[in-house]
């Protein structure tokens, strides 16, 4: 198998169907979760929906990169979001994460091994393989809380 294959694979493991890792992925924990719970604060923590939005958000900017298109994305926009105010918004929502991550997968899947190494739109980000795995482990972080904050609000 090679390269970009495995790391499309990891990817999809943590969004969309693995449980290796995390013994779950963010849509095992999303896709049946009322939309109630999901814009359910706690403390000062952000909601769970806040998360699955953050990542999507950087996933999205990413695949923009990825179509030939600029980086636009920006870590202080990365929690600028409209409330979710229905169970439809959140599903709506989920459906265009699902869609954007499968997305993403197939891009990496579809490079070329030698991208992984070329410069990611300028030299002071690193790599496409540095920024594909960065994206990876930034899920594992943001999935952990998401996991957390749900046994406290379901239990």
């Amino acid at each position: 198998m090679k390269s970009t294959a495995e790391i499309a694979n990891r990817f999809r493991e943590v969004i969309l169907n693995g449980t290796w890792i995390a013994n779950t992925n963010f849509k095992d924990q999303l896709e049946n979760l009322d939309w109630k719970i999901a814009v359910s604060p706690i403390q000062d923590l952000n909601t769970i929906a806040a998360l699955a939005q953050h990542i999507h958000y950087y996933i999205k900017g990413i695949n923009q990169v990825f179509k030939g298109g600029t980086l636009d994305i920006k870590d202080k926009f990365s929690f600028d979001f409209p409330p979710i105010h229905s169970q439809e918004q959140w599903n709506s929502f989920l459906n265009q994460f699902w869609h954007d991550a499968e997305a993403f997968a197939s891009f990496v899947e579809q490079m070329p091994d030698e991208k992984l190494d070329a410069v990611f739109v300028d030299a002071k980000y690193g790599s496409y393989k540095r920024n594909i795995e960065a994206m990876i482990e930034h899920s594992y972080y943001h999935l952990g809380q998401i996991v957390l904050i749900k046994k406290q609000l379901t239990h």
